[in-house]
């Protein structure tokens, strides 16, 4: 039983970045989905887990008229992992939100709503300083009657501000630990200030006041909430977790009540999800374990009838739009006895049946390079192409090395951890370019370390540098894809931003590279080592090069512009001439830091846009020249943003950079 639960909370923990949560195995086929959602795929009214949450209205994300109040709340801890043992304090903070006109006077429901991996207190609704535009919702939601004026507190399992969740491994000791802090210290320190319905801060105050209390959160913090459920059942009769799974094992949830003796009314659950989130098929399989035991779960819309309610938005995936929409659904239905609010009124045939997508055809002949022949279709399966003997053995380098981090059988099915908008036409024309080159003769792959290297370090056997060839003797970039330091999502977070860089004559690679931020980087300074010393043979001009990339491997190429080579093990070689990164929440800088362009959705859960806003503005006031762009509406991972906010971005990338080369020239 121990390790279905770890591996329950291990898919939670891979997301990324932010830290980035949820499920480390590959996401079900879409045969499987249908078997267990075949009434509502054949039209069927009696499923309801597809049943249509509310978006949010745009003109939400506006600031209202009447404005809830953030707070900041200072309170002493223990750290985390030794609680028990008291070994170390820690001083940690809490964003309260206080809704419009609060009276000290007035009793309110609180909810604790916990951010996911990669993020902190500040991620869901900011700072009074600089509040987040979910603050905004939240205001226009209580002022139009949807949901309860309350308190919103959001917590953070963090020892360190925003690092520990980035360490999965620690992130599980953290959420398990997590329930000593929040009874003992954080809640006392809450309703201890604010006006909540317990009468004090004692156990037996929170005992009685439970009926006021709620606690949720995305990915990471879902995880955080089951361990909630866990613990504090005495304390909290509502629980809203969102794309986080702990266990796979109804039996054990099972017990959590029957031990707690709480009954199946005194307690509910709010649980959605969204049909492309990576970590939805090991949510669904939990909620569906804990179905087949009714005594403890009921599954209803009304509390008068069950105890547990799910929703699956169709095709939402592992980001800040879904989670934000989810907790204003969530906050619309709590104590506010509105079964609407979750879509109990649709009857789950529009969202089981409307399917964004293509049927499966041919894409477009390539017109890459002088290679113009068409391979591989949206239908060719991605383990033919794996294996495809063009590719000799670095075919399987072409996707993660983890098969745990993708899905999809065939290439328009792929889907990435972490990653949105991927475009199969996109992934159609890549594995094209790469095999045509490579039956034409031309060399697309080149090793990064010896054969004596890699056989000291054998990680070192899945590294390289894919080579999308431009103008011979043009300027070269280095593009590094994300993947949470835990794989390498190339085919849709650097191979697209190489091949149209190529397309515009310029000499592009794709690094892969050994997961971790320490052994990254060191691939990283590696590579850029590799093109200067073959800069004559691979017809590149080594002058104002630039490095690329999203997510983390946007750190990695801010680390190696910030530090430079010889910090990572190789000799000194010149800075690149311009860093371009996307959504990634790096916040280091320095004055000899190179010119540098960022792009950020709006929406990203995982990367909030204002950490680099922050960052570019104070390298502009030491004189370094950085351009910044934050989009509507878009999530983490956008790639090249096609069809989105975002679409063109890559070509004022270049021209950014293209500036810094007359600047050099001049």
């Amino acid at each position: 039983m121990k390790r279905m639960i770890v591996m329950g909370i291990l898919t939670a923990l891979l997301v990324s970045l932010l830290g980035g949560c949820g499920n480390a195995n590959p996401p079900e086929g879409k045969e499987e989905r249908k078997t267990q959602r075949s009434g509502a795929e054949e039209g069927g009214a009696g499923n309801p887990f597809l049943q249509e949450l509310k978006e949010i209205p745009s003109s939400y994300y506006s600031a209202a008229e009447e404005q809830g109040t953030l707070m900041e709340l200072s309170y002493e801890t223990y750290e985390s992992m030794s609680y028990e043992q008291k070994s170390q304090k820690i001083m940690k903070r809490a964003i309260v939100y206080l809704p419009y006109n609060y009276d000290e006077e007035e009793r309110y429901p609180v909810f604790y709503l916990m951010h996911g991996g990669w993020s902190n207190e500040t991620t869901w609704l900011g700072t009074p300083d600089h509040p987040e535009r979910f603050k905004n919702v939240i205001d226009h939601a209580i002022a139009n009657q949807e949901m309860e004026p309350m308190i919103i507190v959001c917590p953070t399992y963090n020892n360190l501000s925003g690092s520990d969740s980035g360490d999965y491994g620690l992130a599980i000791k953290l959420t398990e630990n997590y329930h000593n802090e929040l009874v003992n210290d954080l809640m006392p320190a809450v309703e201890g200030t604010y006006s909540t319905y317990a009468e004090g801060t004692t156990a037996e105050d929170f005992r009685n006041s439970r009926d006021y209390r709620g606690f949720g959160g995305f990915s990471m913090g879902s995880v955080a909430t089951w361990r909630t459920f866990e613990y504090c059942l005495d304390y909290f009769r509502y629980f809203m977790p969102l794309s986080g799974s702990l266990t796979t094992n109804g039996g054990y949830m099972d017990e959590i009540v029957k031990n707690s003796g709480r009954t199946w009314d005194e307690f509910f659950i709010l649980a959605m999800t969204g049909t492309d989130d990576f970590a939805a098929s090991a949510f669904e399989r939990q909620i569906e374990s804990m179905r087949e035991y009714t005594e403890s779960f009921r599954y209803s819309d009304s509390e008068s009838e069950g105890n547990l309610t799910y929703r699956i938005k169709e095709g939402y995936s592992h980001d800040g739009r879904a989670s934000t929409e989810y907790a204003y659904n969530g906050f619309r239905w709590i104590w506010h006895e509105n079964t609407d609010a979750v879509g109990a009124e649709d009857d789950g045939v529009n969202a089981a049946t409307v399917r964004s997508g293509h049927d499966g055809g041919d894409v477009d002949t390539m017109q890459s390079g002088n290679v113009d022949e068409t391979f591989y279709t949206r239908d060719t399966k991605i383990e033919d192409v794996i294996s495809d003997s063009a590719f000799a053995d670095y075919g399987r380098l072409i996707f993660p090395v983890d098969a745990g981090y993708y899905g999809g059988e065939t290439l328009g099915e792929l889907r990435l951890t972490w990653y949105s908008q991927i475009d199969p036409d996109k992934t159609v024309e890549i594995a094209n370019y790469m095999k045509g080159h490579a039956e034409a003769g031309d060399v697309i792959f080149y090793d990064i370390y010896t054969e004596e290297e890699k056989a000291v370090d054998p990680e070192k056997e899945d590294t390289g540098l894919f080579f999308f060839k431009g103008n011979p003797g043009e300027k070269f970039a280095i593009c590094n894809a994300g993947g949470g330091f835990a794989y390498v999502g190339a085919m849709h977070d650097s191979f697209p931003h190489a091949l149209e860089l190529s397309k515009k004559g310029y000499n592009a690679f794709a690094l892969i590279y050994r997961p971790g931020a320490q052994t990254a980087c060191e691939d990283l300074a590696r590579a850029i080592r590799f093109v200067f010393e073959h800069a004559e043979e691979l017809e590149v001009d080594t002058d104002c090069y630039s490095l690329w990339g999203g997510s983390a491997g946007g750190r990695m190429a801010a680390y190696l512009g910030s530090y430079g080579t010889a910090a990572f093990g190789e000799k000194d070689l010149p800075r690149p001439g311009a860093v371009i990164m996307q959504y990634t929440g790096h916040g280091e800088y320095g004055e000899n830091d190179p010119p540098t362009y960022a792009c950020v959705g709006e929406n990203d859960g995982i990367a909030s846009w204002r950490t680099m806003e922050r960052r570019l503005a104070r390298m502009s006031d030491l004189g370094i020249d950085t351009k910044f762009h934050k989009y509507p509406g878009l999530g983490h991972g956008f790639g090249l943003g096609t069809n989105t906010a975002a679409d063109g971005w890559i070509e004022d990338a270049v021209a950014f950079w293209e500036r810094q080369m007359k600047a050099k020239r001049e």
